[in-house]
């Protein structure tokens, strides 16, 4: 059962897994260096937790200690108590969901271990934007996709907002991070995947006429310059969104990733 710890002091030692949630390179360095994450919002803390990742704390304005009394019962772990002011000098922003929750990372999965009950995946090269690949999470698992596979620079998944973003999707679909940029997607390759290339160019083939084998990676490229020239030459074969033809006279050439990858996984599965 967790300890109710009632706190006023916002540098007060023992909340320093919550300082400044907004600063990403802090965040990055404190996140790795202790093996944590922090989830926000009931809904987000309760998928982690049914996931397997031990708490190492909570962080909660005082009128939260009742709805989540269930969870706190089955927590071995702090839950320290703030009102809202404390609450937003600590992490930096309003936490209008009222609650944070410090948790522990699991080892990652191989690729390997990943691909091999999967049939359709998305492979993420160097997505930089948290909210991007959050949201890539949650189509994908709403839509039924198997696994995600990650660039090695691809944007960190556990990351708060990438969690929030999600909604938890994070804690519902396998994914793994690549170690090798250049030479991994022959290991999707040999697993018998069929990879395919999203790509604004038009001249390539419209996804729902893409050739679809068994096994399928659908590869999305960075925000600003899309899927490097290296990963588009890997790909069995690019393939696009239909444009309208009206839109392609205003200027508008193609869709921002994560409405890309919605469409696209919906082709997929479908």
């Amino acid at each position: 059962m967790a300890s109710l710890i009632p706190v006023s002091d916002p540098a007060d030692p023992r909340l320093a897994d919550y300082v400044r949630l907004r600063d990403v390179n802090l965040r990055k360095s404190l996140e790795a260096e202790h093996g944590l994450f922090v989830a926000e919002g009931e809904k987000v803390i309760r998928r982690a937790v049914g996931a397997g990742h031990p708490v190492r704390s909570l962080l909660m304005a005082r009128r939260w200690a009742e709805p989540l009394a269930d969870l706190l019962d089955g927590v071995d772990a702090p839950a320290y108590l703030v009102d809202d002011a404390t609450m937003e000098s600590i992490t930096g922003f309003q936490v209008h969901r009222g609650a944070l929750a410090s948790l522990e990372r699991l080892p990652l999965p191989s690729v390997d271990a990943v691909l091999t009950p999967a049939r359709r995946a998305l492979v993420l090269e160097d997505l930089v934007d948290h909210a991007n690949v959050g949201s890539i999470f949650r189509c994908a698992a709403a839509l039924g996709i198997d696994a995600v596979i990650l660039s090695p620079r691809c944007a960190d998944p556990l990351y708060r907002r990438s969690v929030k973003v999600s909604m938890g999707a994070v804690f519902a679909i396998p994914y793994a991070r690549m170690t090798n940029w250049h030479d991994d997607l022959g290991t999707l390759r040999a697993a018998g995947f069929t990879l395919l290339a999203l790509t604004p160019d038009q001249t390539a083939t419209p996804i729902e006429k893409a050739s679809m084998g068994d096994r399928v990676a659908l590869m999305l490229g960075s925000e600003g310059d899309g899927l490097s020239s290296h990963w588009l030459d890997e790909a069995d074969e690019p393939v696009c969104i239909p444009m309208s033809g009206d839109a392609m006279s205003a200027g508008v050439d193609s869709l921002n990733v994560t409405a890309a990858a919605a469409i696209a996984c919906h082709t997929l599965m479908r």
